[in-house]
Parts: structure tokens; C-alpha cells; sequence
């Protein structure tokens, strides 16, 4: 390729950049931007009671193992 047209296939690649630039800006987008996702609250996740006793359960048993190996060390 030539000078020229290395120049003229720059040209046409902004060209079409600053078209797609212009579509994404106008007002026919999406309508989110992404600030809106950040001021939004957060849903509160909710847990069964069952799964609440199996974490407990599991908590107890990680302090039970940290316990007793405290206790090997001295």
C-alpha cells in the first residue's frame, strides 16, 4: 500500500468510529450509564435457617481445630 492509501484507510476507520461514537452518545442507547449501577442499594441476600446452622456448625468447628491445636502447642 501506498502513502496515500495507508492515509485515506485512517480516514475512513475515524470516519466510522466517530459515526459509531455519535450513535452510542445520542439518546437512543441503552439508557445506563455506568454510574447508575453504583448508586443503586444492594438487595439483602437471604439465608435459610438451615444453611444459617450448617455455616454455624462449620464456624464451631474451625475454632474447635484452632482451639486444640493451641493447646498442642503448649
Amino acid at each position: 500500500m501506498t502513502r496515500e492509501e495507508l492515509v485515506a484507510a485512517v480516514d475512513e476507520e475515524i470516519s466510522r468510529l466517530e459515526k459509531v461514537r455519535a450513535l452510542l452518545a445520542s439518546t437512543g442507547g441503552s439508557g445506563i450509564s455506568p454510574s447508575s449501577f453504583g448508586n443503586r442499594p444492594r438487595k439483602k441476600r437471604v439465608l435459610s435457617a438451615d444453611a444459617r446452622a450448617r455455616i454455624a456448625a462449620a464456624q464451631r468447628r474451625r475454632w474447635a481445630k484452632q482451639k486444640a491445636a493451641q493447646k498442642e502447642k503448649k
